[in-house]
């Protein structure tokens, strides 16, 4: 369709007779944005009008300098016929918005409902022709101080057109979401698609010192960006999220990966307030269709809210078909529950499939929305920003944790707080829990640490641990098992000071830090012939982009494995925390590790993804008989001492026999 042409318009007016047609919402719809920019006093100029109420409803509170254009006689006739006695002093001409007959500078406002959008069907240069020529003649007809006010849906080819064309004619241009219009169309449309409607807000200056580009895609906030490529993304940032919605109100997704959106203050564009991850499953009798979860601070690393398999265990529990999961990000503050449900109500609501009526519920553990405070935020020069922060646990118990800002998803350490006496303190005060395990592949490898000091020679030989983190491992080792001394490993100096001073690290003859490169530490060792009686690993990989998280890949280079066998000798154990959701990585790394070492097994941890592995050369460890007989009496061990040092208070903390049953060579 040619939609510049005065006989497709004619044509579709003929058709639809007196039938009003508005594009992108009505006067209830816009007029919170028009009346910011439109004031009473106001020579008004509507281009393209043709049988929209929007001019007939500004008339009628009292807009009365308004006059309508538009290039088809047929809609125009129409017009005055019905407003002639209604509105005396409106005006309607016949006129091509291209080529206006108007003097210069007659209006102090352009007002534009859906024509831009009209005649911008695609960047061919016809089109983008008769485009610039409307430019020119808006830029002619408006006084120095008008405005030129476009609502449109802002396609990219439109929108890079007006990023340019205006700022470059000096023009303050500023472009604000219309939220109410949008929300309009979602409500009439039965498909339940929205459409994501702005208005263009173009100032007009003699002259300009710089480009002064502005948008508004929530609230009243105002920001204002350097570059046109910032707002070009900031309004793409909104026209997907609504493409989402609109595939969200659709159709399920259930048999499909989960959909998640950032919600982000509109003062605070940098860090999220809220993450929204949507799960559907197939439709069961007796189940909800749709509800929202809300994590409590504190709450979202765990495995039940932090990854996809957890939030699906979480959906099938709650029984609904659509699950809204609902994270609280760091740095944002959060009065209570209630209100937290206020400000995601619109959102919420946004997600739901077509169909859903009256009042969407609110799922959460207890009536709070969960605490977080920040006791230390610092910089690595390794890992980057980090902050120490308190959180309240599931059962309530304080719980101190480091988290690395660059993934921030991820506990890196854990620490469980506990009130007591100290020494020179009148009141009790705040101190490391040393039982507390918040990683269970550490009491794993704590069991292997036990079998080679059982195995070992007398006096047995120090154990050294790659990877210090909070400290948490070499802690509960040092407090469990009395007779290891302990050689930490640790890249990052910073990490050892944080150790110390917020995660109850203590540092003497049994247990110190070599701060080195845990590769270089292996090859230097091994060339010194140093041994030990064990060697664990117990690193992260930094590379978020590789199926492995644990260790990094240089860890099980054959050199460095190689390494690890001179390490341990003969008759000590290699410990390795493989972590690896890519099935090929992990035979790869079985592989390399059947190579170096005669005999290999490993223990699967269940819902987690860690997986530890007992290598080593001992010919006491020589079939499946005797690992088992062997890491059962260690395992037994470290209950029985666990107990003695009063680091628990459960009967056992390890299962024997699920855990032997488990082994797997």
């Amino acid at each position: 369709a040619d939609f510049g042409s005065s006989e497709y318009w004619n044509s579709f007016f003929r058709k639809r007779g007196k039938q009003a047609f508005e594009w992108y919402g009505e006067y209830p719809e816009l007029c919170g944005q028009l009346h910011k920019y439109i004031k009473a006093k106001d020579e008004l100029l509507m281009v393209g009008c043709g049988n929209s109420k929007l001019s007939m409803d500004l008339y009628d509170v009292g807009f009365k300098k308004i006059t309508n254009i538009d290039i088809s006689p047929v809609v125009i006739k129409q017009m005055q016929d019905a407003n002639r006695t209604a509105r005396p002093e409106m005006t309607w001409c016949q006129m091509d918005a291209t080529a206006m007959t108007f003097p210069d500078e007659t209006f102090s406002v352009v007002l534009d409902k859906g024509t831009l959008d009209a005649l911008f069907t695609d960047d061919s240069e016809p089109v983008l022709s008769t485009v610039r020529k409307y430019f020119s003649e808006i830029r002619r007809v408006l006084r120095t101080g008008g405005r030129y006010v476009c609502i449109s849906l802002l396609q990219e080819h439109i929108l890079r057109e007006v990023v340019d064309h205006f700022p470059t004619n000096h023009f303050m241009l500023r472009i604000v979401r219309c939220p109410e219009a949008g929300t309009r169309q979602q409500n009439e449309d039965g498909s339940g698609s929205s459409l994501v409607v702005f208005a263009v807000v173009a100032t007009k200056f003699k002259a300009l010192p710089m480009r002064v580009l502005e948008v508004c895609l929530a609230g009243d906030q105002m920001e204002r960006v350097q570059r046109a490529e910032e707002l070009v993304a900031a309004i793409a940032s909104a026209q997907k999220a609504a493409m989402v919605c609109n595939g969200l109100a659709r159709g399920s997704i259930a048999g499909m990966a989960e959909v998640s959106i950032d919600l982000f203050h509109p003062n605070e564009k940098n860090v999220p307030r809220y993450t929204i991850h949507v799960l559907d499953q197939a439709p069961k009798r007796g189940s909800g269709k749709y509800a929202a979860f809300i994590v409590p601070q504190g709450r979202e690393t765990e495995w039940l809210f932090a990854t996809p398999a957890g939030r699906q265990k979480l959906q099938q529990s709650a029984n609904f078909d659509r699950l809204a999961v609902v994270t609280l990000h760091r740095g944002q503050r959060y009065e209570d529950l209630e209100t937290v449900k206020e400000e995601l109500g619109e959102s919420v609501k946004s997600l739901a499939p077509t169909g859903i009526q009256g009042t969407i519920p609110y799922l959460s553990i207890g009536a709070e929305v969960g605490r977080r405070e920040t006791i230390h935020s610092g910089h690595s020069a390794l890992s980057g920003d980090y902050v120490v922060e308190e959180v309240v646990g599931d059962n309530g118990r304080l719980l101190r944790r480091l988290i690395f800002l660059a993934n921030q998803s991820v506990v890196q350490s854990e620490a469980a707080l506990r009130m007591a006496r100290v020494r020179g303190s009148r009141a009790p005060q705040k101190v490391v829990d040393p039982g507390h395990l918040a990683c269970q592949h550490h009491l794993y490898m704590t069991i292997g640490v036990q079998l080679a000091m059982k195995l070992a020679a007398t006096p047995p030989r120090p154990i050294a641990i790659v990877g210090l983190g909070g400290g948490g491992l070499c802690t509960f080792i040092r407090e469990c098992l009395q007779q290891t001394n302990i050689r930490a490993i640790e890249i990052d100096e910073e990490i050892e000071q944080i150790a110390v001073k917020y995660f109850g690290l203590k540092l003497d003859e049994r247990l110190r830090v070599v701060i080195d490169d845990g590769v270089r530490f292996l090859e230097t060792e091994a060339t010194r012939g140093t041994q030990y009686t064990a060697l664990l690993f117990d690193v992260d990989s930094k590379d978020p982009t590789v199926g492995m998280s644990c260790p990094p890949a240089a860890f099980l280079e054959p050199d460095a494995l190689a390494n690890a066998r001179k390490l341990v000798g003969t008759d000590g154990i290699f410990v390795l925390n493989l972590v690896c959701r890519n099935d090929g990585l992990r035979e790869t790394t079985v592989s390399a590790l059947k190579r170096t070492f005669r005999y290999v097994l490993s223990y699967k941890l269940e819902e987690d993804v860690n997986e530890v592995f007992y290598c080593t050369d001992n010919e006491r460890l020589h079939d499946a008989t005797s690992w088992q007989e062997h890491l059962r009496e260690a395992a037994d061990d470290v209950n029985k001492l666990a107990k003695k040092e009063k680091l628990t208070r459960e009967p056992e903390l390890i299962d024997l026999s699920d855990f032997v049953n488990a082994l797997k060579i």
